[in-house]
């Protein structure tokens, strides 16, 4: 407990908050097995998700149990609020055993708690909860209904409190300063490993009030005519005049991610490079000017879908989604997406990353800002120039 992010009391608030999900959708056990979530609950935080974890919500008990490997309790005690009977770990003898199965121990588990019979929520489309967790579980526990539980707490996450708030407030600053880093590194003859590893410097080394956390996804950084494969990571080649280079990475604190992406060229840009640039900036600008609470997120990726029909470029992918507290092998929430037909509302403390890129067949241009949906229109959360940036700085004709 010596290591809790937040008061108990906000802990106790988020249980609440998903015990009214939980009965909304019929759930009188939830398993949740993502670990973003059981932080969120619980507080837990531990690089132990390559093994079996979860924590269980019973409908009409005052705390979660954690389960988890027996080398990993004495992390729940460290980094949880719950107490040492709501710390129930498994012998290693589970862990990845043909034989044994995680899933096994927590049948035996809700066996004893009387919750067999009941109607249990599992996380279905969770990275971490696999096919055999379901096979496990349905076949250990014959009595029970199961129901698809994704994201029910993802959606309770959605709107953040204060103090997470000012947690990804301080993941924005170590955004701008890892971005700061790879810019002014990157230069014709220099690796991309070097790059990264400025980054991840920068990333993890945070500012002098505060350090950093390890990102969910690592710097990705595609280079030249890879500008139009928007996830790859790096290589140890050198940067060539001329390369355009895209970099999208995040700040993160306490798991708390800010994310941002830039494009730079060493170089001179082509007319085409500055072309969409300027599109995409244009648009950018245009959404969040007009964000405010009460638009859908359609209607932010309407405005942002108006402001590029003259240039005759079109996008097909999601122009933003909802960021927070994360694991690998993600920073999105996987609740709201700026995008057609997503009809969820924007309030007050919901934070998103707007990501408008485009990705054409030998070139892309990312240029992104993470935002906070405010009383009246929106907050971005970073601080760092909104342009096609140029390395080594040249003035163009």
């Amino acid at each position: 407990m010596d290591l809790l992010s937040f008061n108990i009391l906000e802990y106790k608030e988020r249980l609440e908050k998903t015990k009214q999900r939980m009965v909304a959708e019929g759930i009188d056990v939830l398993l949740v097995t993502d670990p973003a979530n059981m932080s969120y609950l619980t507080g837990y935080n531990a690089w132990s998700f390559y093994v079996h974890q979860l924590v269980v919500v019973i409908i009409d008990k005052d705390q979660p149990y954690w389960i988890g490997r027996g080398q990993d309790a004495s992390a729940a005690k460290h980094t949880s609020w719950l107490d040492d009977a709501h710390i129930i770990p498994y012998q290693d003898d589970y862990v990845q055993s043909t034989i044994k199965h995680p899933m096994d121990f927590v049948c035996d588990f809700l066996k004893e708690k009387k919750q067999d019979k009941r109607t249990i929520g599992v996380e279905m489309d969770a990275y971490y909860f696999t096919g055999r967790n379901y096979v496990q579980l349905t076949g250990g526990l014959p009595d029970a209904a199961f129901k698809d539980g994704t994201n029910l707490v993802n959606w309770v996450r959605i709107i953040k409190s204060d103090q997470e708030i000012e947690y990804i407030k301080r993941a924005a600053k170590i955004a701008e300063k890892a971005m700061g880093a790879a810019v002014d590194t990157i230069n014709e003859g220099v690796r991309q490993c070097d790059v990264v590893a400025a980054i991840s410097h920068a990333q993890i080394s945070g500012t002098e009030d505060f350090g950093g956390d390890y990102p969910s996804i690592v710097p990705l950084l595609p280079t030249g005519e890879k500008t139009s494969a928007c996830h790859l990571t790096w290589t140890d080649d050198v940067f060539k005049d001329g390369d355009p280079v895209i970099i999208e990475l995040a700040g993160c604190y306490k798991r708390y991610h800010s994310p941002m992406a830039r494009t730079v060229v060493v170089g001179k840009p082509t007319d085409q490079l500055q072309y969409i640039a300027a599109v995409v900036i244009e648009g950018l600008n245009a959404a969040l000017d007009a964000i405010k609470p009460g638009m859908t997120c359609e209607e932010v990726e309407q405005v942002w879908r108006k402001s590029i029909e003259k240039s005759g470029i079109k996008k097909e992918s999601r122009v933003g989604y909802s960021i927070g507290l994360n694991y690998p092998p993600d920073w999105g929430e996987h609740t709201a997406s700026l995008r057609p037909s997503d009809y969820t509302i924007l309030k007050p403390n919901m934070t998103f990353h707007l990501i408008p890129g485009i990705w054409l067949d030998h070139v892309g241009i990312e240029i992104s800002e993470s935002f906070r949906v405010t009383e009246n229109g929106c907050e971005v959360l970073a601080d760092f120039p909104r342009e096609l940036l140029i390395q080594p700085n040249i003035r163009l004709a």
